[in-house]
């Protein structure tokens, strides 16, 4: 149900995104910086209530990553326009959601349903991508000079986004094949 708290704030920040783009194409830094961090409260606090007041739905499970993935989307893209994050990163962030969203559909194809739960990997790239935002839009802000946490974030955010796209290759690629073998392996131990 889209009236729930949860959802009612997940549809928020999916309209501070045009905002973000907007501030971002003007170089108000400063006002991008706040924009980002009301985005990312209002995350953490649909969350919380759709999990303490039990008023998660299935329309919130899809919003939310959805919510997500426009804002990183737009940060990195309007980040790596104006300069501020290499093209090469921006390149490998989006080609692992595009495989991972490609690589879901196929999976439902072929097995039926598949319930997307992030490993703790995907939880470690989104929170440096995050960071990586953050960090950026805090030094255009307030001017301030971390060029090598700001490298060290990059290459970071690199290194878990590649493994991160490995670790759902693997589990949805060599681990149906380990579970259909040891299943065929079951089958005919069972005759």
């Amino acid at each position: 149900m889209i009236t729930t708290i949860p959802n009612i704030i997940t549809m928020f920040r999916i309209a501070t995104v045009p905002v973000l783009i907007l501030l971002l194409h003007e170089h108000e830094y400063g006002w991008a910086f706040v924009v980002f961090l009301i985005s990312g409260i209002s995350d953490g606090l649909d969350g919380f209530i759709a999990k303490h007041f039990n008023m998660g739905s299935e329309l919130g499970a899809i919003l939310d990553p959805l919510a997500d993935k426009a804002l990183i989307f737009s940060s990195y893209l309007m980040l790596m326009i104006l300069g501020d994050l290499p093209f090469w990163l921006f390149l490998t962030v989006i080609f692992r959601d595009v495989l991972i969203l490609v690589g879901s559909l196929l999976y439902v194809a072929f097995n039926g349903q598949v319930k997307m739960v992030p490993s703790y990997l995907s939880k470690l790239n989104t929170f440096t991508q995050l960071l990586l935002i953050v960090t950026i839009l805090a030094q255009k802000s307030f001017g301030l000079e971390y060029d090598t946490f700001t490298e060290f974030l990059i290459y970071a955010t690199f290194i878990t986004t590649i493994l991160s796209g490995v670790h759902y290759f693997w589990v949805w690629i060599v681990r149906e094949e380990i579970e259909m073998v040891e299943s065929a392996n079951d089958d005919r131990d069972a005759n």
